[in-house]
């Protein structure tokens, strides 16, 4: 009977989780610029024939405009050919080059009637399809590997997504603090996704309280050694962009802070999640044990949790510095200077920051299993 209504609890919140992140997916984030898309259509064409004719080479990079003769597949005009526009800047992470048969993403301007394309540009490589195709690839993966658990799995990882863009950043660009922000909106898609995995369980509140208590940890260490490192939010690329879009009051430095314990957030409630389902799994094969030998399994388990999961956090922040180290490493710069550089110095918070939490989350979620897991027989 108790797992009966258990059982329907569960269902109702997932229902509810349901419904919340279709509210999300059409809740405007307060920021749409109608203007933008006025007279404008965003569709997919493709490459018939490119004039790289005012293209000049100087050294490594291209300027210069390339014409692009483009066939539209999609919107009210699809069939139809037009001449479009590629500018060429000489930044290569910016620049594009097409080819014949390249589908391209293409900005077309109308006239006031929306009865003629008045002005063609091509903005970028058409990667919605290929985008769609790989979010597919991965919900079916983890739906047919891990039944209703995967599909619970991806509504809270669509949640969470969105709750980071309906939610998260519009309330960072109307000046809401950083901090308290992503703090609350970290606590609840922990509490989603735990939730959604483990029911309202005993395994779940374990899970749940170690890891809310590690967050609350690392976000602590970040306020505090943020200071002594004297490293600001401009350190992070399109950071001042904010600024000259006159968002001058945002507090690019708490933003920052608050980067470093949502970037450990995911891995802190790994290492919770480990820890509280292997001592459940104990607790199921010996219900009888003392609290202090459950805590001692939670304990036994952390340890080489934390040692692969520090290394993961290492691994995941050094590999999107990879070409910065290589850039010092080529000019022959001392560790010294490169320790001491902003940027890397950000880099260097980020992961320690986060591996205190992972290796404190480990000890606190073992005594909370030992506290609130139930134990039939203190004296056996």
């Amino acid at each position: 009977m108790l797992k009966t209504h258990k059982r329907k609890i569960n269902i109702a919140f997932t229902i509810t989780i349901s419904i919340l992140t279709i509210i999300l997916i059409y809740l405007p984030t307060g920021h749409e610029n109608p203007r933008l898309l006025k007279n404008t259509d965003h569709v997919k064409a493709q490459v018939i024939a490119v004039n790289n004719d005012d293209l000049d080479q100087h050294g490594i990079v291209t300027v210069g405009t390339q014409d692009l003769n483009l066939k539209l597949l999609s919107g009210n005009f699809k069939g139809d050919t037009v001449i479009a526009h590629n500018i060429l800047i000489g930044q290569k992470k910016l620049d594009k080059i097409f080819k014949p048969g390249n589908k391209v993403l293409t900005v077309l301007k109308f006239n006031k009637s929306g009865s003629k394309i008045i002005e063609a540009r091509a903005d970028d490589f058409y990667r919605i399809q290929i985008e769609w195709i790989l979010l597919g690839l991965f919900a079916l993966f983890l739906v047919c590997f891990a039944g209703i658990t995967g599909f619970k799995a991806l509504l809270s990882f669509i949640f969470t997504a969105l709750a980071f863009w309906k939610i998260l950043l519009p309330l960072f660009l109307k000046g809401y603090s950083p901090i308290i922000v992503s703090f609350g909106i970290i606590v609840l898609c922990t509490t989603v996704i735990i939730i959604l995995i483990n029911g309202f369980s005993r395994k779940g509140w374990v899970a749940l309280l170690g890891a809310i208590s590690g967050v609350g940890i690392t976000t602590s260490m970040a306020l505090l050694f943020a200071h002594f490192f004297k490293v600001s939010g401009t350190v992070k690329e399109f950071s001042e962009t904010l600024l000259y879009t006159g968002y001058t009051h945002l507090d690019l430095t708490a933003i920052f802070i608050s980067c470093i314990f949502i970037a450990a957030a995911g891995a802190v409630m790994d290492v919770a999640m480990d820890i509280a389902a292997a001592q459940h799994e104990v607790l199921e094969h010996n219900p009888s044990i003392k609290k202090k030998e459950l805590m001692k399994s939670g304990f036994n388990v952390a340890y080489p949790v934390i040692g692969t999961m520090t290394t993961t956090l290492l691994f995941a922040y050094s590999g999107s510095f990879m070409f910065v180290f290589m850039v010092f490493m080529a000019k022959g710069t001392p560790l010294i200077s490169i320790c001491n550089t902003n940027y890397i110095a950000a880099e260097i918070l980020h992961t320690l920051v986060g591996s205190f939490g992972l290796v404190l989350v480990a000890p606190i979620t073992a005594i909370l299993g030992g506290l609130i897991y139930p134990i039939k027989d203190q004296n056996k």
